[in-house]
């Protein structure tokens, strides 16, 4: 097809667009079969009504018809036939139209998660007619359509007067947050799988570090722990008092020291808190985040090595960090009386601008986490020793000559240790973990050292 066939052929798809719309004007509009469902449910003239929409976020689809069935248990649910025009078109058109004679049909359904491990359906493409708090409303539900320009799943409300659709919303909203099934878990942020750019919660299991493997200097664990979970505990005698509830902690320190350690310990202590995980590229999506810690507070929001950010805007040439402003806005933007904690990791706290790390209402307490001493290093080569076939002897030299290293060092020198003697088919012994020292410590392996937590 030429150039010229597709300019013919453009012009004449447009003189179709333009006729169809003059004929609706002329002929004016019908009231379709599903538009007299709705009309005898509203007793009203839905020719004469409009929608009032709210976008929902996938991942809380799950909430929204927990929220429906909690406020009215006999709604009628109605699917919509018409083939796949259906789709293209807005709610009040699904209802008159020049055309089509849209009718109720069947219910499109979809499977979203409502837990670790489990799921439940949710309505893609279907109209309820529903009462609440004694207003009668007709609610279409879609599920997020990108090919058609709906980002992420809607509700559109269609009641006698625009005000009663925006309250029925609300209430909706409100009972969405109330019965949440993403509250209390623990989450993780990532893009959308069909829409890129929009982001979607996912459940992780929520995990159990005992604080006996965390080997941190005297009393930093926990001056940690009461800051992020001693307000939650104490959060009425607090807010009676005038103190406010939300607060921001930064762990810095070398790789290795135990920063996400430390994290996945709070995480798992948080027992009853929604705790959302952002690393690496999730942190894109901390507005997102941030809003959802709100509507499902007592909350805990990680955002873990937070430095490949935020850093100082003075050392980059190429102009403002829409994300590093995001960051800040999401800690400075909650109200003192949210719920909320903020724990920021970095391994290179001096990169990170001053605004975050040093400001009250960001940061509110900055913790080292450094390098462990003799004693603890000790107690980690211990603790990575412990089930292997190494002599306590032969654990504490190896725990003398690595001078300056990390626990993440210590499990790899054991890995490595138990690697050579399975690959030689034998057990492994002493010598095999002073010879892995050796090999991590030469320099040859410097990188590997310095990647690990040691010196390089």
């Amino acid at each position: 097809m030429t150039d010229d066939d597709d300019l013919q052929f453009a012009r004449l798809f447009q003189r179709f667009i333009e006729r169809n719309a003059q004929l609706a004007y002329e002929g004016g509009a019908s009231v379709t079969p599903l538009g007299e469902r709705v009309g005898e449910y509203l007793a009203a003239d839905v020719s004469t009504l409009s929608a009032v929409e709210e976008d929902i976020p996938t991942h809380r689809l799950a909430d929204l018809e927990a929220a429906i069935e909690h406020l009215d248990p006999e709604a009628q649910l109605l699917g919509v036939g018409g083939g796949q025009s259906k789709y293209f078109e807005r709610f009040p058109d699904l209802l008159t139209h020049a055309h089509q004679r849209f009718a109720p049909g069947q219910v499109d359904y979809t499977v979203v998660a409502d837990g670790p491990g489990s799921t439940r359906t949710a309505v893609a493409f279907g109209l309820r007619l529903i009462t609440v708090d004694g207003q009668s409303v007709a609610a279409l539900q879609r599920g997020a359509d990108p090919q058609r320009g709906i980002p992420t799943a809607r509700l559109e409300v269609i009641a006698r007067e625009p005000e009663i659709a925006t309250a029925v919303i609300a209430r909706i909203r409100h009972e969405m947050d109330a019965r949440s099934t993403l509250r209390g878990h623990v989450l993780t942020m990532q893009p959308s799988a069909e829409n890129y750019g929009q982001a979607t919660a996912q459940f992780r299991e929520r995990p159990a570090v005992d604080p006996a493997s965390i080997v941190l200097p005297e009393g930093v664990l926990d001056r940690v722990r009461q800051h992020v979970l001693g307000v939650r505990e104490h959060a009425t005698t607090l807010t009676a008092q005038g103190a406010h509830l939300k607060r921001g902690i930064l762990l810095y320190g070398p790789p290795g020291t135990g920063k996400t350690l430390t994290v996945s310990h709070l995480v798992g202590a948080a027992e009853g808190v929604t705790c959302i995980l952002l690393t690496g590229p999730s942190i894109a999506f901390v507005t997102e985040a941030a809003a959802l810690a709100r509507a499902l507070q007592p909350s805990l929001v990680v955002l873990e090595d937070v430095d490949l950010i935020a850093h100082d805007r003075d050392m980059h040439t190429g102009g403002s960090q829409p994300l590093l402003f995001a960051v800040l806005d999401a800690l400075e933007g909650l109200d003192g009386d949210a719920d909320i904690a903020f724990v920021l990791t970095t391994n290179r706290v001096e990169v990170l601008e001053e605004a975050l790390a040093q400001r009250p209402g960001r940061v509110d307490l900055a913790v080292e986490l450094p390098r462990p001493s003799a004693a603890e290093r000790q107690q980690l080569f211990a603790l990575a020793g412990r089930g292997a076939p190494f002599s306590a002897e032969a654990i504490a030299e190896v725990a003398a000559r690595a001078e300056g290293v990390t626990g993440s060092f210590a499990k790899e020198l054991v890995r490595r240790a138990l690697l050579t003697a399975a690959v030689a088919g034998r057990n492994a012994t002493d010598a095999d973990l002073a010879a892995a020292l050796d090999a991590l410590l030469s320099e040859a392996e410097s990188l590997s050292a310095s990647m690990l937590g040691g010196f390089g």
